[in-house]
């Protein structure tokens, strides 16, 4: 894939994507928008890509196509609630945990179907179906005065706060086992959705970056803290060098890793641009 970064208006995105050594196609798929206000919305996707799933890169790039559509118009509500005071945020956190999740699986049905499915009911013939497009999704929107992520199934989202802090929010709280994931083309996949929702209120308090990345990245490093050093560093030179010199590196350290996991690698990285230094990210030396 071309190398591409954008500058928005608050945020540098850096996103690239390596197909696996042993791989026919690359399953994973991600995307990025940008309102004309500024927000952000962007998701990486994995398909499953066993014999099971034959056309799962076809359900990987829909699913990426739903959440940026349904995330920039869950950006738009997001506004309207900031204005609406305490009333409208506990509308936004009903609409992040319970009608996003909802949306994007049936507009992804409707997407890879060519139908809802609603005919096809939650029965057996549905879910045959649906499993050749097997796929997970992270997608994320930050605002102004919000940053909201959802998730299904494995892949890392990683948060690195402007004190250097690192955090996972959509990490599950049991480890799931071997290859099995939960997936966009699971029972009742909009119960199965991570979701992370907060209002910091300030532009000042958003994350310094936000990392998505499918599971061949961090499977490529033999312990958890590899994975983690990893995304400190791409923070790091990004402060030091600017985000068009790790731009130009980032495909192929993730080449690099898909020949350790043997997996396709995709990545979308978005640094906060009110936290860069000035000249062009450089920082001046002494």
């Amino acid at each position: 894939m071309v190398t591409v970064l954008r500058e928005e208006k608050y945020w540098d995105v850096l996103y690239q994507s390596a197909q696996g050594p042993a791989k026919r196609r690359n399953q994973d798929s991600s995307a990025v928008r940008v309102t004309s206000d500024g927000d952000l919305v962007f998701a990486v996707a994995d398909g499953h890509g066993a014999p099971v799933h034959p056309r799962s890169h076809v359900g990987s790039r829909h699913a990426v196509e739903v959440f940026t559509a349904s995330g920039i118009e869950f950006a738009v509500r997001a506004r309207a609630a900031a204005g609406s005071g305490p009333g409208g945020f506990r509308r936004l956190w009903t609409d992040a945990h319970d009608r996003m999740p909802r949306e994007l699986v049936l507009k992804w049905r409707r997407q890879v179907l060519g139908t809802d499915g609603e005919s096809l009911g939650e029965q057996p013939r549905l879910y045959e179906s649906l499993r050749p497009f097997g796929t997970t999704l992270i997608g994320v929107v930050l605002t102004d005065g919000l940053f909201a992520a959802w998730q299904l199934g494995d892949g890392d989202l990683v948060v690195v706060d402007d004190d250097g802090s690192l955090t996972q929010p959509l990490t599950p709280a049991r480890p799931e086992l071997g290859d099995d994931t939960e997936s966009m083309c699971s029972r009742r996949a909009w119960q199965l959705m991570r979701v992370h929702c907060a209002l910091p209120g300030d532009p000042g308090r958003l994350p310094r970056m936000v990392a998505l990345s499918t599971d061949g990245l961090s499977n490529s490093f033999a312990e958890r803290d590899g994975f983690v050093r990893f995304v400190r560093d791409v923070d790091r030179r990004i402060t030091a060098e600017g985000p068009a010199a790790v731009d130009e590196a980032l495909q192929g350290w993730l080449a690099q890793a898909g020949r350790y996991s043997g997996d396709d690698t995709t990545a979308v990285v978005a640094r906060n641009r009110r936290t860069l230094p000035p000249h062009g990210g450089r920082e001046e030396e002494d």
